[in-house]
């Protein structure tokens, strides 16, 4: 059987049970794997816990608030009693109780004494895993230790319509093994069966069924000191994968329980190890950030399912109910590239999810009045727009929310997550079958949104940027920059295949109605559209009449439990330069390469104090901008804040679920930041800062279907980079000596020089 992983640096551990924080930890202590999400809840905690199970793609309602993920019951809901006495947190005396999350192996451990008012004292040992290794099953194990005492010891695994309460499904059926369920008003099943293994062989519990089929028990009587075990078994399907969730349920439990508990749960911890290869971050000399970056990578890979093209990454993953589980620009601009360089599988299939929900952007462009595809700025299982209409501030007022219809920088964030992904990947497949069409259709969006000024430039006028404090602005720096990297790149992507995939272009021109003309009108517009950038100053304004707004003390407001918008009100904040997050210092991760450094520089030292970090999203790339400017110190203080966003709820809204979005955009300032990690056409370009305190740092990378290796040192004159399988590979470094051997493999070194270099790397 699994044992929790002995270094330290690899568990996030809380002692004791404090409710006032519960809600938090249930989100931190979350398990998943993509398919279905568990947060770490407290059976015996019912007062101020919330259990709760996601499955992917599973929504419920509409209306003005729009769909949400669907909450399902507790799977693993488990009661213990002692001598007919229920072992609750509230009654009695808890001598211990700790939960550890096992980040290395995706488990989630717990241990508890308890002291009832009997005086009886009784030990539990849980654990419990998403297997990553089957996405389908869930696993769960429970030693229970009668310390000071023999009688009887009774377990309770309840699933009926009595605990359904706070739950969005019903029970239809919970006969033959099998309990389904479903949606009400959606024609969708959910399906689950279940098998237990006792241990010790010798001590048989005895085992008994509700009338319902939804309640089981088994009980022991147990000798002083004497342990028993109880391993149970799941497996989860809905009808969105099969058309008989409860047979495929049955089926393949009975597949599965013939390989036993062990052997499911090995496999699991294979699969952990196997994607901890392709994905840790390993930094020396700062184990603070050295647990953040584990702490983001762990749930990163447990959001994600490479399997279901119909499913993304909401903007919190499967760990809670905030922002209902919508999707946002988070899961293409703040995510896939953590995705995209070490799974590339699931990158394409978060990709394949925007293609399958073309149809609604399609429509939402149409509804407004444009053409192409305008993607929904919150998205669910259908791709219509799903952000709400209408929201209660704390003093009670309700406002009308207008980034579903105005913040449209949305279709050129996923047309760059299109294009990072063809150039990283080189699947030509993709790009054929799905990716053009996607880029195609966003750049007819923004050639039809585009309108002719008297200046003789073309404007984008009524938007919202990534700054929400502002509403209905025009010329968006953010929005006009990313709309001219969309109609240039959608013109790029058809010559490239136009030229490279000859026999089929005709093919594709048909199948996205491509007059001739269309791509060089694209160019044009991109060309005449605006920036709002300055060569005088270096500055791109934010948006029209940004520099013309007051100047408000936004530094000194960061420190302050009331936010900046909340505390200025709405009206002076729109009338104010306090930004809520990266607007044009976004552009500077984004699209690096566009400007010179020295645009970068005047850029962020200009919108760095005016800006609030009122979003998740905001100190990570703030964070990953500094370091490339090698700012080291701004940039580990930023690092240090985005880490702390989950981990010390300095945000103040982790029970809702962790912040996925920050947490890629962590991973980002590290590999993109601080390794200053970026992709080109010929190949990468690395131009690390390492952090103070930082003495190394290694990381794995995928690269068009390369498996490479970095290691960054403390000297910046050494940089190693080397390619475990693949063809060599170009990395652009600072001038140094030739590359030597090592191992059969190449290692680029950086010296004193300066200026670039070209070292081939490989076999």
């Amino acid at each position: 059987m699994p044992l929790p992983t002995a270094d330290p640096s690899w568990l996030s551990v809380e002692d004791g049970v404090n409710p006032a924080r519960e809600r938090e930890i249930e989100s931190l202590f979350a398990m998943g794997n993509g398919y279905f999400g568990m947060r770490a809840s407290l059976v015996e905690g019912a007062r101020f816990s919330h259990p709760s199970t996601f499955v992917a793609g599973i929504f419920v309602g509409d209306g003005v608030m729009g769909p949400r993920l669907a909450v399902l019951p507790d799977l693993s809901h488990l009661e213990v009693e002692v001598e007919q006495e229920r072992l609750s947190l509230g009654v009695g005396r808890v001598l211990a109780h700790r939960r550890q999350l096992d980040l290395r192996q995706g488990i989630l451990w717990r241990e508890w004494r308890q002291q009832d008012p009997s005086g009886r004292i009784t030990r539990l040992t849980y654990f419990q895993l998403a297997s990553l290794a089957d996405r389908h099953v869930l696993l769960q194990s429970v030693a229970i230790t009668a310390e000071n005492y023999a009688g009887r010891i009774r377990f309770t695994g309840r699933l009926c319509p009595s605990d359904m309460a706070g739950t969005d499904v019903e029970q239809i059926d919970a006969v033959s093994g099998a309990l389904l369920m479903r949606v009400p008003g959606k024609e969708i099943g959910i399906a689950t069966a279940s098998e237990l293994q006792s241990l010790p062989a010798s001590v048989p519990p005895r085992h008994e069924t509700g009338p319902d089929g939804g309640e089981e028990q088994w009980s022991w009587e147990v000798t002083l000191g004497q342990t028993v075990r109880l391993n149970r078994i799941f497996t989860i399907f809905t009808s969105r994968d099969v058309a008989s969730p409860a047979t495929t349920a049955r089926d393949h439990l009975a597949s599965i329980g013939a390989h036993g508990f062990r052997a499911l749960a090995a496999a699991h911890l294979e699969a952990w190890r196997r994607r901890w290869e392709e994905a840790e971050v390993r930094i020396m000399g700062d184990d603070v950030a050295q647990r953040a970056l584990r702490f983001a990578t762990y749930h990163l890979i447990a959001a994600a399912n490479s399997a279901d093209e119909h499913v993304s990454v909401g903007a919190r993953g499967l760990t809670g109910e905030a922002y209902r589980g919508h999707v946002f620009w988070d899961t293409e601009i703040y995510m896939l590239p953590f995705y995209l360089l070490t799974d590339p599988p699931t990158a394409r299939s978060l990709l394949m999810y925007r293609y399958h929900t073309l149809g609604g952007a399609r429509r939402k462009a149409r509804e407004q009045g444009f053409e192409g595809a305008l993607y929904a700025w919150e998205s669910a299982d259908t791709g219509n727009e799903a952000t709400p209409r209408r929201a209660v501030l704390p003093d009670g007022r309700i406002v009308t929310i207008l980034t579903g219809e105005q913040e449209h920088h949305i279709s050129a964030d996923i047309a760059h997550a299109v294009w990072q992904y063809w150039r990283a990947s080189d699947d030509d497949t993709f790009m054929l079958e799905a990716g053009a069409e996607i880029l195609v259709e966003t750049a007819r969006f923004w050639a039809s949104r585009t309108q002719a000024g008297p200046d003789g430039r073309a404007h984008i006028r009524q938007v919202i940027g990534p700054d929400e404090y502002h509403e209905t602005v025009d010329d968006n720096a953010f929005t006009n920059a990313m709309a001219i990297f969309n109609l240039e790149t959608a013109a790029d992507t058809l010559e490239i295949l136009q030229r490279k995939r000859v026999a089929d272009w005709p093919r594709l021109c048909t199948h996205i109605h491509l007059p001739q003309e269309e791509p060089a009108r694209w160019r044009a517009l991109a060309g005449a559209l605006v920036t709002g950038f300055d060569p005088s100053t270096k500055l791109l304004e934010q948006f029209a009449g940004y520099h013309q707004l007051e100047e408000v003390d936004v530094v000194a407001q960061r420190g302050s439990a009331t936010p900046i918008d909340t505390s200025l009100g709405p009206e002076r904040i729109r009338r104010s330069k306090a930004i809520k997050q990266a607007d044009v210092v976004a552009l500077s991760a984004l699209l690096w390469e566009k400007w010179p450094a020295a645009v970068h520089e005047a850029n962020f030292r200009y919108y760095e104090p005016r800006t609030a970090h009122g979003s998740s999203l905001s100190p990570a790339l703030y964070a990953l901008v500094a370091a490339r400017l090698g700012d080291r110190a701004l940039a580990l203080a930023y690092f240090r804040q985005a880490a702390e966003i989950d981990l010390a709820n300095n945000m103040g809204n982790a029970a809702g679920g962790v912040h996925m979005g920050a947490l890629g955009a962590l991973w980002q300032a590290a590999v993109f930041g601080v390794a200053g990690l970026r992709m080109c056409e010929t190949g990468i370009v690395l131009d690390p800062h390492l952090l103070p305190g930082w003495s190394e740092m290694a990381f794995p990378l995928q690269w068009r279907g390369r498996l490479l290796h970095v290691h960054l040192h403390a000297d910046p004159r050494r940089i190693e980079v080397i390619v475990e399988k693949g063809d060599e590979l170009t990395v652009a470094v600072l001038e140094g000596p030739a590359c030597s051997a090592r191992g059969g493999q190449r290692v680029v070194s950086r010296g004193n020089g300066s200026g670039w270099a070209n070292w081939e790397v490989g076999q």
